[in-house]
């Protein structure tokens, strides 16, 4: 599976995971659709899924003029997603994830949230 696809699949298994409190592994299986399983969709989904307490305080950090609880379920679970692989995934350059992530919201999310998910990333990226 290529890394785009995977990426999809883990938003889609994060997007359950929030919403819905679906165990990680059912998530994943849920959105595979019968296909084999990927272990880069895994690191993603099982490694943001253990890290989300701080993954979300560094997402708090870096939010202007918006409060957590407001952002949409699509973009939480794609700058959940972005924050895990740019603080533990290091063999992946930071503007590899930018990118992806702001693809998968203008994809996925609203009108605003290609915006919204870059303007967030770029607040964390300046502080490291």
């Amino acid at each position: 599976m290529k890394r785009r696809i995977a990426r999809e699949k883990a938003v889609q298994s994060l997007f359950q995971v929030g919403v819905s409190g679906t165990e990680p592994d059912e998530a994943i299986q849920n959105v595979l659709e019968e296909q084999p399983s990927d272990d880069f969709l895994n690191a993603l989904v099982h490694g943001t899924v253990s890290h989300l307490d701080q993954i979300d305080s560094n997402i708090k950090e870096h939010l202007e003029n918006w409060d957590f609880s407001r952002i949409g379920n699509v973009d939480r679970a794609i700058l959940r997603m972005a924050v895990y692989e740019m603080d533990y995934m290091e063999e992946i350059p930071v503007k590899v994830t930018m990118n992806e992530a702001i693809e998968l919201a203008k994809s996925f999310g609203g009108e605003e949230s290609g915006r919204f998910v870059n303007g967030v990333l770029s607040r964390i990226i300046k502080e490291k």
